[in-house]
């Protein structure tokens, strides 16, 4: 074993393993820039060393892999018209989509919490392994924002109307439904996941990715729905609407106690960041790539960092923990075209752009 970088970030060999542990469990592993950096240049060591032939995604502590981004430093930098956004997002932005690419199998471990950033580094990889302990969301449009790295194509691809479904609500995800909905592929208990991981430090290099699904299936469980796929024929008529007016109206006109706590709970959300939430994953429905995706959420999340909804939210979630966000608009029907159409325009020398080759 041979430990190359400490701190925030663990980066280590582990017989023919490549480990990437996210080292801030205090934080339940949220993501800096240096973190992102950091993973960028483990991805170029992994990939360029020919003893390596899995890389494994791992969190400290018992909370979770990641639950998010460094919320707070981008509250802090977007109140004083900084230029953090910008940056982390391009950084993260074009991980995720090497994430995607990346040529040797690559293992995310989604432990316990898996939020925003968390999801960007794992349900992208190429084995994503949950466990009953996995809460995994993306609740960002409770902060005026929108499911980014990536989550609008992830989303955009899961079974019916889910998508959407977890993207408006920021309904958590478990272990299970985490699969059906396609953003993860096996269920390992944890008290199996020691033994699992010591199989994958001894994998011979050059194993390829169908091995690896094998060897992951040697200790997975049969379980791939949820509590939540069990409700999808009520979510799939709901929200098979191109309107947040036309879901709010589906949701009232159904009058169950699911149907109303679901607009209760959408009538919380940041009316702004729910009409940029539908336009974007009816963008990916007809996507051609993931990249296309993060090019359109890149440009969203330079205007999203711009607006008071986001510092608003952040202030109400985090900051002073009122959870009492006031919206601005306060309402779906009051989101005009003016208002959405700077978060879908071109960005000129902005525009997010991908290495064609490392």
């Amino acid at each position: 074993m041979s430990e190359v970088v400490e701190g925030d970030l663990i980066v280590r060999h582990e017989g023919s393993a490549g480990i990437i542990r996210l080292n801030r469990p205090k934080a339940i592993n949220a993501m800096t820039l240096e973190m992102s950096i950091g993973i960028d240049a483990a991805l170029d060591q992994f990939e360029a060393d020919p003893a390596v032939a899995v890389v494994v995604l791992e969190g400290a502590g018992e909370r979770g892999l990641c639950a998010g981004g460094d919320i707070r430093g981008l509250y802090e930098s977007s109140k004083v018209n900084g230029d953090l956004g910008k940056v982390f997002w391009r950084q993260e932005y074009v991980m995720n989509a090497r994430i995607a690419a990346f040529p040797k199998p690559y293992v995310a471990y989604m432990d316990g919490l898996v939020m925003g950033g968390g999801v960007g580094l794992s349900a992208h990889g190429r084995h994503r392994i949950v466990t009953e302990k996995t809460k995994l969301a993306m609740p960002e449009v409770g902060l005026g924002f929108f499911p980014d790295v990536g989550g609008t194509w992830l989303l955009s691809r899961a079974p019916g109307e889910l998508g959407a479904y977890f993207g408006l609500t920021g309904q958590t995800m478990n272990g299970p439904d985490a699969i059906h909905a396609r953003f993860a592929d096996a269920m390992v208990p944890t008290e199996t996941w020691p033994a699992l991981r010591d199989v994958l430090t001894k994998v011979r290099p050059g194993t390829l990715s169908v091995e690896v699904d094998r060897l992951i299936a040697g200790f997975a469980t049969a379980e791939t729905a949820g509590p939540v796929a069990a409700q999808q024929a009520q979510i799939d008529r709901w929200l098979a609407h191109d309107s947040m007016h036309g879901i709010f109206a589906a949701l009232e006109a159904d009058g169950s106690d699911l149907a109303l706590a679901t607009l209760k709970t959408l009538k919380e959300k940041s009316p702004r960041g729910m009409v940029v939430t539908l336009k974007l994953l009816q963008l990916a429905r007809g996507a051609a790539s993931l990249e296309e995706c993060l090019v359109r959420e890149y440009r969203a999340a330079l205007e999203v960092f711009r607006s008071d909804d986001f510092r608003e939210g952040v202030r109400a979630a985090i900051i002073d923990k009122d959870r009492n966000p006031r919206w601005s608009p306060s309402d779906v029907d009051q989101v005009t075209p003016e208002m959405l159409a700077p978060y879908f325009a071109e960005i000129g020398t902005d525009e997010l752009t991908f290495p064609q080759s490392r």
